[in-house]
């Protein structure tokens, strides 16, 4: 299953990449992160439903420091997750 998620709110520069990463990284999905033109942080993930319902309610929860406003998720195409790794933080140096 694969998922694609938009975090709105106080999601930059807060260290949410890096938490999402850590999440992520402990449930064994697969996927990225990364931050968005407009201020929102960008998550696709790909797993078993019950790991991704995980993953949402640590994105509903945020980091420390960090303010959710709304997260907009929907499902993608299997085919979308054949190409995923090891879940990596885009746009880090």
């Amino acid at each position: 299953m694969v998922r694609h998620y938009l975090i709105k709110g106080r999601v930059q520069g807060v260290g949410f990449r890096w938490f999402v990463h850590r999440e992520a990284s402990a449930l064994e999905l697969k996927g990225w992160v990364r931050n968005t033109e407009d201020g929102h942080v960008e998550v696709v993930a790909a797993g078993e439903p019950e790991q991704l319902a995980e993953l949402g309610s640590a994105l509903h929860k945020g980091s420390r420091g960090s303010r959710v406003d709304a997260v907009v998720e929907h499902d993608l195409a299997d085919s979308e997750g054949a190409s995923l790794g090891s879940f990596q933080i885009e746009g880090a140096w």
